[in-house]
């Protein structure tokens, strides 16, 4: 391809980059809750992202970013959560009614505030067409017609899904929320925590495998030693910066205070080990709404768990 065709394509990737980045944080609330997981969530926007950029070079013409992406991420979403489990769909009966988008009705607000308010691993209990519908419409507010277009659905199979979606997630509320373990830290994280937190940039450093890789959100991904060991030279401009070892998801990870005086970390990362040695680092810095959504909880104090136990 010469000069003067990837001019355009360039430009079209940069607008594509320019508006999307803008619905990233929208996108992640519907996959995790859709996947039941803040990270696997997260995952999907990734694969998202990736996929819209290939097709942006093999399309003519480019389409309404904000629907198109929702699809990719729906589709996407739906792969993973069918090659996890084959679940029955539910067979769409009559229609029960279901108040209108331009309805003011209290019980529509309360409906949707109740969503709003679930706990994301929760959704995963609903079945997938009234978890798609419920997450669409009450989460995200989106219109009645807007989610059949989405889902290839008729508008009175959106109302069915949402009516038995919305009864559902209120029995699922009803029933005590199952509380996340505060589990002690391991070996491996309290060491990686400590030297951090002592800004002993030598010491983690010389924890890095060869080959370890770190991934932070649309920013190329860094491989190797020397280019990952960059990662800490950055963090080391930032004053105040401590971390503390946490759990999300049954996931040991590590929350990223931004001041000392912090209550709530700003964000986390996670890593991953082979032997005494870090493999990869995923550093959510620079999508921090997956954090909001997040149950995390720090690590119990107390004696630390074995190198086996690190996620």
């Amino acid at each position: 391809m010469n000069a003067g065709q990837s001019s355009p394509n360039r430009d079209r990737r940069a607008e594509f980059l320019a508006l999307a980045g803008e619905l990233r944080g929208e996108l992640h609330r519907y996959c995790a809750r859709l996947m039941g997981s803040v990270i696997d969530g997260e995952d999907v926007v990734q694969d998202t992202f990736a996929r819209a950029l290939v097709a942006i070079g093999e399309i003519e013409q480019m389409p309404l970013v904000r629907p198109w992406l929702f699809r990719i991420a729906h589709n996407r979403a739906l792969d993973l959560l069918r090659s996890r489990t084959l679940r029955k769909a539910e067979p769409i009966e009559a229609a029960s009614d279901v108040a209108d988008e331009s309805s003011a009705d209290p019980m529509e607000v309360l409906m949707r505030q109740e969503a709003v308010e679930t706990a994301v691993s929760r959704f995963a209990e609903l079945p997938l067409p009234q978890r798609s519908v419920v997450i669409l419409k009450d989460v995200l507010d989106e219109s009645l017609k807007d989610i059949a277009d989405l889902l290839d659905l008729t508008v009175d199979a959106v109302k069915a899904h949402l009516a038995r979606g919305r009864a559902r997630l209120r029995e699922i509320n009803a029933q005590p929320p199952t509380l996340a373990e505060a589990k002690p830290a391991s070996a491996a994280v309290t060491r990686y925590v400590a030297l951090f937190n002592a800004q002993n940039w030598d010491g983690l450093r010389a924890l890095l495998a060869d080959d370890v890789k770190l991934h932070q959100s649309t920013y190329p991904m860094r491989a190797g030693a020397a280019d990952v060991g960059m990662f800490f030279t950055i963090y080391a401009k930032f004053e105040g910066v401590r971390l503390a070892p946490a759990w999300v998801e049954g996931r040991e990870v590590i929350a990223v205070f931004e001041n000392r005086t912090d209550a709530k970390p700003a964000y986390f990362m996670w890593l991953e080990w082979r032997g005494e040695r870090i493999s990869f680092i995923r550093d959510y810095r620079y999508a921090r709404y997956v954090v909001s959504d997040a149950e995390l909880v720090l690590a119990a104090e107390g004696e630390a768990a074995t190198n086996s136990d690190a996620s």
